[in-house]
């Protein structure tokens, strides 16, 4: 692998002394970076043919500091054979990262219904079957706490809120509801070939990807390609875990994503006390005058809706659909994420361990962390709200709260000493 890292170096040399416009220069090496690519292949595979030979990291450190210096400094004069030779390069990086990621780990093996052998058997680009996770919530219900843990677990590509071009609105049904399955489902099987629009506004809204931490890593060494489908689709095509959180979905459209056989799509509600969760709106200067984030009303007419619903795909679908209450899992964090992830089809990872270590204990940085201090973080509503507007949430939001088990509030010195949490179960 040092060889390759060299070959690289010397065919961008080489262009750079030829005094040849740039696209001839790109033209004129990028077969030989096509080439190594596949050298870098060959190596790989001898690497782990042996029982317990690790991956030279060093060398593959090497191998990303060339691309990166390639791309960086050249690539905005690329033409287009160049391009897919970076794409390739940078795709055969990855497919390294991921095998590294994945050393050691524990198949199911016929656990949680995944036949699952070995890594070959994930992967989409070898034929494989990912493991496909979807959670379905709304806006400041510990959403982005639960993707965060999915994505602490070992070759994870997280699809990040991808119905963020949609706006401050709750999707219902209809051709909005339509669309909105069609982009889920088509970045659930890797296909950006469609979704222009969606790759347009992450352009200029890019946390549509800082989420997915081992894209974003190339998509900050490599900017000139990071959204472009020609380098989307096979890059996510070399994950074996796929995993996904949608804000702005109702459950019930989800139901045609659970019935695809293709698909075998996990989904999990997650559900919190409307009075936590307004509470927590109050806070992000996105939600006032949008009626589907600040109306107590529509937030239960919501959870109501999911709660039926959930009723009929738990029965469904019992293996593959699952309702939650984020206060539950963040009382017990260990505990609600080990059940989780055996829902999901996941190893309770070392990772995934030292992620809730360093998250659940403490309270760090501004509204959006993630670290935070799970015990008390869903009920600090009882001391930021008043009475008053407990009790209006309480009033629109009575069935939501009963079917979802959570307690009412009688007076102030009761709302702050009480436990909202009441029996719970989707009956």
């Amino acid at each position: 692998m040092p060889e390759l890292a060299r070959l690289l170096r010397g065919a961008q040399a080489a262009g750079k002394r030829s005094g040849e416009p740039m696209s001839r220069r790109y033209s004129a090496y990028s077969a030989a970076l096509v080439v190594s690519v596949c050298l870098l292949i060959v190596v790989f595979s001898h690497q782990l043919g042996g029982a317990g030979t690790a991956l030279d990291r060093s060398a593959l450190l090497d191998l990303g500091r060339t691309i990166q210096g390639w791309s960086s400094s050249e690539d905005d004069g690329v033409d287009g054979s160049g391009r897919a030779a970076l794409i390739q390069a940078v795709v055969a990086e990855q497919r390294l990262l991921v095998a590294r990621e994945m050393a050691g780990y524990r198949y199911p093996e016929g656990r949680y219904n995944i036949s699952a052998r070995s890594l070959a058997d994930l992967v989409p680009e070898q034929g494989g079957e990912p493991v496909r996770n979807v959670v379905i919530t709304t806006w400041r219900s510990g959403s982005t706490f639960l993707g965060d843990v999915l994505n602490s677990h070992p070759a994870n590509f997280y699809h990040y809120e991808p119905l963020l071009d949609y706006d401050i609105v709750q999707v219902r049904g209809g051709p909005l509801g339509a669309r909105a399955v069609s982009t889920m489902r088509a970045l659930l099987n890797c296909n950006y070939s469609a979704l222009d629009h969606y790759l347009d506004y992450g352009k200029d809204h890019v946390w549509l990807f800082t989420h997915n931490t081992r894209l974003w890593e190339q998509c900050q060494r490599h900017p000139h390609i990071c959204w472009l489908p020609a380098f989307l689709t096979p890059f996510c095509r070399l994950f074996p875990f796929q995993s996904m959180k949608v804000v702005r979905l109702r459950l019930a459209l989800v139901e045609e994503m659970l019935a695809d056989p293709r698909l075998k799509v996990r989904v999990l509600l997650l559900v919190r006390d409307p009075r936590g969760t307004l509470q927590s709106r109050k806070h992000r200067d996105w939600c006032p005058g949008n009626p589907d984030c600040m109306e107590p009303a529509r937030l239960c007419a919501d959870l109501v809706a999911d709660y039926g619903a959930a009723l009929r795909l738990s029965s469904k679908y019992p293996d593959r659909f699952k309702a939650v209450r984020y206060e539950d899992l963040s009382v017990e964090p260990y505990r609600g994420v080990k059940e989780l992830f055996q829902f999901f089809g996941l190893d309770f990872h070392p990772s995934v361990q030292a992620f809730l270590d360093t998250h659940t204990k403490v309270n760090v940085g501004g509204v959006s962390s993630t670290y935070r201090n799970s015990k008390s973080a869903p009920f600090h509503w009882r001391q930021d709200l008043t009475h008053r507007e407990v009790r209006a949430i309480q009033r629109v939001c009575r069935p939501a709260m009963g079917y979802w088990g959570y307690r009412r509030a009688v007076n102030s010195s009761h709302q702050r000493e009480f436990d909202p949490l009441g029996e719970f179960r989707l009956a």
